[in-house]
């Protein structure tokens, strides 16, 4: 097997759309040497606990209303040909999102990592669910078969906080500034929503190498 750490967001809709095209990559060659761990990036480390109005966020950012819709169409359509239906509509709020990505922290501990981040970009993306809520949170991780009651518990505490935080800071440490981004056995950095036909590629070519786990 070969390690593929996976860096992102869950309101990283770049990263939604990267792990959708990396997922029918898998899916289409059932023996891929890939073992997938997912690493914590906070796109807006600064956010406040309560997070944002989204429009009013993204508009500031971006430079209006016109430019926000030109974006939007724009992730609309790629995320179609990426299979996703992502419904802005439903979208009012950008969350911290500190807490999301201790629940996958925790989630991975118990085996059930990939299926918690899936969780959260549905959650996020198609659904328009508050993920920067705690009760939001733990309600998710009783839906993939976690304990809610004690994910509610380990939220409403400062467990992992501060390993999460030093996680973030090391991913920048090693030049990582922008999420999606994939580190293929330690060695090998692929940045943004790659098609599958790469993914593909990447798959034949290592599996030709027998590159190990690092």
């Amino acid at each position: 097997m070969i390690r593929l750490d996976v860096f992102s967001d869950p309101v990283c809709p770049w990263c939604y759309i990267g792990k959708a095209n990396l997922d029918r990559a898998l899916e289409n060659t059932a023996d891929h040497p890939f073992a997938v761990e997912w690493h914590p990036f906070q796109l807006n480390p600064d956010m406040g606990p309560d997070g944002v109005d989204r429009v009013a966020y993204l508009e500031a950012k971006f430079g209006g209303a016109e430019r926000v819709s030109g974006i939007t169409t724009h992730l609309e359509t790629v995320s179609k040909e990426a299979g996703l239906a992502i419904d802005f509509a439903r979208i009012s709020r950008i969350p911290n999102t500190l807490n999301a990505h201790r629940l996958i922290h925790w989630a991975g501990l118990e085996g059930k990592q990939t299926a918690m981040v899936s969780a959260l970009f549905k959650a996020y993306w198609r659904e328009g669910r508050d993920i920067g809520n705690a009760g939001t949170l733990a309600a998710m991780a009783g839906e993939i078969g976690l304990d809610a009651d004690v994910m509610a518990r380990l939220l409403a505490s400062d467990a992992d906080i501060q390993a999460i935080t030093d996680r973030d800071a090391h991913a920048r440490s090693r030049g990582i500034s922008a999420v999606p981004t994939f580190v293929i056995a330690d060695q090998y950095v692929v940045s943004g929503a790659q098609p599958p036909q790469m993914w593909a590629q990447v798959i034949e070519e290592l599996t030709a190498k027998g590159q190990p786990v690092q």
